[in-house]
């Protein structure tokens, strides 16, 4: 088997999950038969300090580096509040015309984008930050809610975790889904979490409600969304009028209670299909009465019926990845 090499291009101030959680993926892989070489980079050559105060040794400079199959360029919250380090973005520059493929982690888009390697791409970073790399970039089109965007060899992620999620689909690319399966398994995280998906569900999209019958009504319809949750018998529940819960929820949420019963419903359905279940099983389960209802919810909301949203997100490959040579013929197979 091929030695694929991974190098991480580290900083001062990088964030260490950044660093350790994809390397962890890796080396993971290793151990159940992969064979990728980790090697660690500075643009000086020099040891770094990381976000939580530890020392980092690097085995070379970047300019040392050659021959990459995959560059990954970390996050760091200096990256998003003080002027990224030429000797960075330089180091980029030079290194991606040898790497077969570019990655950044969570804020390390911003690396990518001040080296102008993003330009004219499609890119996502922490949802924190997310508005910040497109007002600052303009000719990168940014995608706040997902979890990582693949857009022609280059790989943004969202942050923290979700370099593990695509250090995962990275794996899977390379060596198939049986592998990244076994590796998601053997690290306890979840294999469902491909890169179309959303940063986060849709309860944690809505501001917590500060008003304690709208709070009790949410957290209801959360918990138990097969339950009968029509406007009139949730506002009996809390003791007010349909038109005055009507306006709590306007007021505080945006949107009305039958939207966010809908929505509530729509991520339980969504996570009953990830885990297995069949679209039948998942519309009953969550509230929706009849595999119709949900399909016709699916279809207007997602552009795909459950079915189709069921066999997409078996793996870790978003709907981008259903044109990738490698994708097409693994999953023909």
């Amino acid at each position: 088997m091929t030695v694929h090499r991974v190098a991480f291009l580290v900083f001062d101030g990088l964030k260490l999950l950044d660093v350790s959680g994809p390397a962890e993926v890796f080396a993971e892989a290793n151990r159940l038969g992969a064979r990728y070489a980790l090697h660690y980079a500075s643009p000086s050559g020099d040891p770094v300090v990381t976000s939580i105060g530890t020392r980092l040794s690097v085995h070379s400079a970047a300019a040392d580096l050659r021959d990459i199959e995959t560059l990954v360029v970390p996050g760091g919250d200096l990256l998003v509040t003080e002027p990224i380090p030429p000797a960075l973005t330089g180091a980029v520059r030079q290194l991606h015309p040898h790497a077969h493929r570019l990655v950044s982690i969570c804020t390390g888009s911003f690396v990518l984008a001040a080296a102008g390697l993003l330009s004219g791409h499609r890119a996502t970073t922490h949802w924190r930050h997310a508005q910040l790399l497109a007002r600052a970039y303009p000719d990168v089109s940014v995608e706040p809610n997902s979890l990582f965007v693949e857009d022609r060899g280059i790989f943004t992620s969202a942050g923290v975790t979700a370099g593990i999620d695509l250090a995962l689909s990275l794996v899977e690319r390379d060596h198939g889904a049986d592998l990244a399966r076994d590796i998601a398994r053997s690290l306890v995280m979840f294999m469902q979490r491909p890169g179309g998906q959303s940063q986060f569900s849709a309860p944690l999209t809505l501001n917590a409600p500060r008003t304690p019958a709208l709070r009790a009504v949410t957290e209801l319809v959360s918990a138990q969304p097969a339950l009968e949750h029509s406007t009139d018998s949730l506002a009996v529940l809390v003791g007010v009028s349909p038109r005055h819960l009507t306006r709590l929820f306007n007021a505080e949420l945006g949107i009305t209670p039958s939207k966010f019963v809908e929505r509530i419903r729509m991520e339980h359905a969504k996570a009953l299909l990830d885990a297995g279940h069949n679209v039948a099983q998942s519309a009953r389960a969550a509230g929706f009465g009849s595999p119709e209802t949900l399909r016709r919810i699916f279809v207007a909301r997602l552009g795909i019926s459950p079915g189709q949203y069921r066999a997409r997100f078996a793996t870790t490959h978003s709907d981008a990845d259903a044109h990738h040579p490698q994708a097409t013929s693994k999953n023909s197979s």
